[in-house]
């Protein structure tokens, strides 16, 4: 569904990817890890064309992801935003329901009211919360509510910028656990980037871990213990000893 060919950019004399390769099939899980600043977030924006790379091509489902109907690109895709990015002005609802009242997918307000209030009760939130506004949720239902909000228009393609950040061990098990659900019932295709080795545990089929602006390695969940991969071992155990240098 989406497949990475040569991908580079920079920022200045600052190289972030520097030759990215990687295919993430349909319907299935990616999830991408490495340390910060190391170009996950980049990568990701690239997709949507929120960046441009500087060489390389992004295909996805076998499209140049730059060319085409930019809208029509853009509404096979929905995405979980790192710090819920809810609109503080409008209710609960009308944040999930904010692409179905606009644009190429607009619906008439009955009706994306309606769609909101059930992709509410598919994250374990009641109606009642629907007319509340974001500043009277816990993060955790800040949360759900950004969940909500992803896959209000049934999307295709499903991006998780830091899931679980800033959620306590239990409300980030939840919050997996309805990631890892909701991708499996829509069939839809993710890509996740994540520091947290639980979700990487819990929500993906294949992982990649980008280090020094390439795929360092790639494959199944299941093997990334026993990749033997320097990089990744080190990352996944935490060290501070290894090829990848901690800041002192």
């Amino acid at each position: 569904m989406i497949t990475f060919q040569d991908v580079h950019k920079s920022f200045g004399p600052k190289k972030v990817l520097r030759g990215v390769n990687l295919d993430i099939p349909k319907g299935t899980s990616m999830v991408i890890i490495g340390g910060s600043g190391t170009g996950k977030s980049v990568a990701l924006k690239c997709v949507l064309g929120l960046i441009t790379p500087d060489s390389g091509t992004i295909m996805v489902d076998g499209k140049d992801a730059t060319q085409g109907d930019r809208d029509a690109f853009l509404a096979r895709f929905g995405m979980l935003f790192q710090g819920g990015a809810l609109f503080d002005s409008l209710t609960v609802w009308q944040n999930v329901a904010f692409r179905l009242l606009r644009g190429s997918l607009k619906r008439p307000k009955h009706e994306a009211r309606e769609i909101a209030i059930e992709k509410l009760r598919r994250v374990g939130l009641t109606p009642d919360v629907a007319d509340l506004f974001p500043s009277e949720l816990s993060g955790g239902m800040q949360k759900r509510v950004g969940l909500a909000r992803a896959i209000a228009a049934e999307p295709e393609i499903i991006f998780f910028d830091e899931p679980t950040t800033g959620l306590d061990p239990i409300m980030s098990g939840v919050i997996n656990d309805l990631i890892r659900e909701i991708v499996v019932e829509m069939g839809a295709t993710a890509m996740t980037i994540t520091h947290d080795m639980t979700s990487v545990r819990a929500i993906a089929d294949n992982v990649a871990m980008l280090h020094d602006g390439v795929i360092q390695w790639t494959g199944p969940v299941s093997e990334m213990d026993s990749s033997g991969d320097p990089y990744l071992t080190q990352f996944i155990s935490g060290s501070a000893d290894g090829p990848i240098e901690a800041v002192r």
